[in-house]
Parts: C-alpha cells; structure tokens; sequence
C-alpha cells in the first residue's frame, strides 16, 4: 500500500481513462490527491465516479477549463503540435507545472546503445503535417514538446517512455506475448535468445511520475527499464512459467525472418531485427537520470502476471492489434523447417 503524500495537490489529467490516464488517476488517488480529469466523455465513462470530470475537446472546446487553478497538469495525449499548442496556452495561468507525456520516438539516431536525453532529436521537413506515421510520430512528439517548454519553460516536465506495458493496454505489443504463451505449443520466437529488450509497466511510469510532480522536477527524462539487462529469454521464461502451458520456443534468426518477412514491431513485437544498423540501441535507452530521481521497476513476474490476469477477462473472439495469427505463425513455422532441411 503506498504511503499518502503529506501535501494533497491538485492535478489536472487530460485524458485519463485510457492505459497510462487510468493508472496515473489510481496513483494520484492512493497518495491522496485530487484529481480533475478533461476529455470528451467519449471512452470508459463511467470509470471513477468519484473523480471530477470536465468534458470537451482539446481540439477547440478548452472551456470548461477557464477560471480554475491546478497544482499540475499531466497530458498523457498530445499528438499533434497545433492541439498541443492549445491546451498549452488554455493552462499557462491555471497549472504550475505542465507534464507533456512523449516517447523514446523522439530520437533520431539510435544506431548506438545508452541514448540518453541529449541525443539527437528527430526533424521533419514539412511541419504543418498532421499524418501520423512510423517517421512523422516522433518528429511530431518533439514539436509537442516544444510548444510545453516555450510557454512553461522550467515548469515542464517531458517524460519519455518506450513500450509502455501491462494492464489496459491497446496496442497489444506485450500481450500478444502473455497470451501466446498461455495458450502453448510449438511458438516463434524471433532473435536469439540473449537479446535485449526493454519496456515499462505502466503501473511504475504512473507511480514515479505522480512523484517526480510532488518534488516539482522539470526538465526531460527518458522512462523505461529495467535497470539492469533484460533478456528475451528471461521474458520467455517468465511467460511460461506464469503461464502454466506446455510452450516449446522455436527461436529462429533475425536474418531468416527478414527473408520470410516478418513484420517488426508491429507481426514481430518485442523484436527489431540486429541486422538493422540503425535501429541497433532501440532497447537500450539510457534511464540513469530517471532512476537517480526515483523511477524503480517491480518484477517482471509481476508485469506478465497482472497483463495475463487482465487479458483473461477480454473478449476471446477480439481482434488483435499486434503479433501474428496461428495460420501465419504455423505458415512461417513451417517455413523455417523447410529451409533448415535445405541448409
């Protein structure tokens, strides 16, 4: 249980219902603050009654903010510079602090491990686009920044996260893993097995930015974990094991999924092939900073249990987001025997 702040603050959310919103409302709440959440009412709204909740857009409909004063706002949804730009200048007499949520995206060069938060950050030619794309969204995340900073200055506080993860997630990334392990049999893993990865619950990135608001830290910060190497065999092997299933992992190489055509991140999740020169630190971002500022990281048993329990009470017959089917894993499976028996 965690311990109640000794100061209660106001803290604004905009967004608030989806993944990381939810687990920063549960955060804020265990450690006694008041919450005020500001979206459009259209998704979870009847989750926590108890909360203040001010509808409208913040594309164009920031009224309902007018006239009202918040220790901090956290905006866990800003996309594109022209809306961040919005809420920016709606909240610069109302907030003493703005807390823009980014991501890891915003780097440009990552063909290194230990990016930390001075690395090279991404450009676009055309900044006027609103196309949200695998190129355009993390030049765009660094324009939203941009629009914090140039009216809170040293009252903003920029987090970037990598693959946040866990209950609640929509993008499926991990949970295609927790999932695909629970139900067994023969399973494609790609890469080999001492490869590095790297993501964050979404319970540790909520608790440690509700606290890094609390000692009024500004500045930027990459978020992600663990603190020490994380492996795709130690993520397997907790899977598995949580799991209760019969699992034989097939590991098969990066360069025989490139030439099968396995999709990274999106088919292969949790998986940038090594092959890719310049993708070669994404899973090795440098969080010392962070971490020196209280970030900590829960075990992974715990993560893959929580995802696991969570993706038990959805829908069976749900579409997924990521990973692959069971016609295109056994597909690619079969696949990969062949050309074993032709080497």
């Amino acid at each position: 249980m965690q311990r109640l702040y000794k100061n209660k603050m106001e803290i604004l959310i905009i967004g608030g219902t989806v993944f990381l919103g939810r687990a920063l409302v549960e955060a804020a709440t265990a450690r006694g603050h008041r919450l005020t959440l500001f979206n459009r009412g259209q998704t979870n709204r009847d989750l926590f009654p108890e909360v203040e909740k001010l509808r409208g857009d913040r594309d164009g409909d920031l009224s309902a903010l007018t006239n009202r004063h918040w220790d901090a706002v956290v905006d866990t949804c800003g996309y594109l510079p022209r809306i961040a730009r919005q809420s920016v200048n709606a909240l610069d007499d109302s907030v003493e602090r703005y807390v823009f949520i980014s991501s890891l995206s915003v780097y440009s060069d990552i063909r290194n491990a230990g990016v930390d938060e001075n690395g090279k950050l991404g450009t676009l030619e055309d900044e006027t686009t609103e196309t949200i794309t695998g190129d355009t969204y993390g030049p765009l995340k660094v324009l939203c920044e941009k629009e914090a900073q140039k009216v809170f200055g040293d009252r903003a506080l920029i987090i970037r996260p990598g693959l946040i993860v866990g209950q609640n997630d929509p993008t499926d990334r991990f949970t295609y893993w927790v999932n695909r392990f629970a139900r067994g049999g023969d399973t494609l893993i790609p890469g080999h097995p001492a490869r590095a990865i790297q993501f964050i619950d979404v319970r540790d990135l909520a608790e440690w930015t509700i606290k890094v608001i609390e000692n009024k830290k500004s500045g930027v910060y990459n978020a992600n974990g663990p603190e020490k190497v994380l492996t795709m065999k130690e993520f397997v092997e907790s899977c598995v094991r949580l799991s209760g299933s019969l699992t034989k992992p097939i590991w098969v190489r990066d360069e025989v999924l490139v030439k099968l055509g396995l999709t990274p991140w999106s088919e292969g999740t949790l998986w940038i092939p090594e092959t890719d020169e310049s993708s070669r630190g994404f899973f090795s971002f440098d969080c010392r900073k962070a971490i020196r500022d209280g970030l900590t990281f829960r075990f992974l048993d715990d993560t893959v249990k929580a995802t696991l329990e969570w993706d038990r009470t959805r829908p069976r017959d749900r579409q997924w987001k990521a990973g692959i089917t069971k016609e295109r894993e056994e597909e690619l499976l079969r696949k990969v025997a062949e050309m074993a028996v032709d080497d």
